[in-house]
């Protein structure tokens, strides 16, 4: 037997799980990151063309269109039965219509801290209110997207959760932009 065997340290095995599922969560987090994008993304499947995340109105048939296509390639990723494709479609579908109305929240709030920092004279209240607002809202979308996520997760088995996270850690440097 190695000594790896015999020396049992349960802090060390106790980090270890405790490490694997915050890599679990992150890749989780990730996958919402890319499933905002393609939520918010004024284009097809890879997103952030022809008008991006600030880009015009987003049309509710064209968001639910947007949602199939992403659903197609996610189920094809988790390899998803047609129980888990009937459970999660509501799920994904419901969270972008929830987080849809954040999206002209945000676009309010860029323009207004435009028209804050170009005044002659800088109203440090006014900013601080608008970042206060700001951080609130992001509160909110956290939340609703923390909720859908785990409501997916649910659904999945821990397998597809262990392969979902290693896509996306493979793809990882794909959805960077810079």
């Amino acid at each position: 037997m190695s000594e790896a065997n015999t020396n049992h340290n349960p802090a060390k095995s106790t980090r270890r799980r405790l490490l694997g599922g915050a890599a679990l969560a992150a890749a989780i987090t990730a996958l919402a990151g890319g499933i905002g994008a393609k939520v918010y993304a004024h284009g097809g499947y890879g997103g952030w063309h022809r008008g991006g995340f600030m880009g015009g109105p987003i049309d509710p048939a064209a968001l639910d269109e947007r949602m199939d296509r992403m659903l197609k390639h996610f189920y094809v990723e988790i390899d998803a039965t047609e129980e888990q494709k009937a459970r999660l479609a509501p799920i994904v579908k419901q969270a972008a219509k929830d987080l849809l109305p954040l999206r002209e929240k945000l676009r309010a709030a860029r323009s207004r801290a435009v028209e804050l920092l170009t005044q002659d004279r800088i109203d440090r209240v006014s900013i601080e209110a608008l970042r206060t607002e700001q951080l609130q809202l992001a509160e909110e979308a956290s939340r609703r997207l923390t909720q859908a996520l785990a409501d997916a997760a649910e659904v999945l088995t821990p397998a597809q959760r262990k392969a979902l996270a290693a896509h996306i850690e493979r793809r990882r440097g794909g959805w960077r932009h810079g």
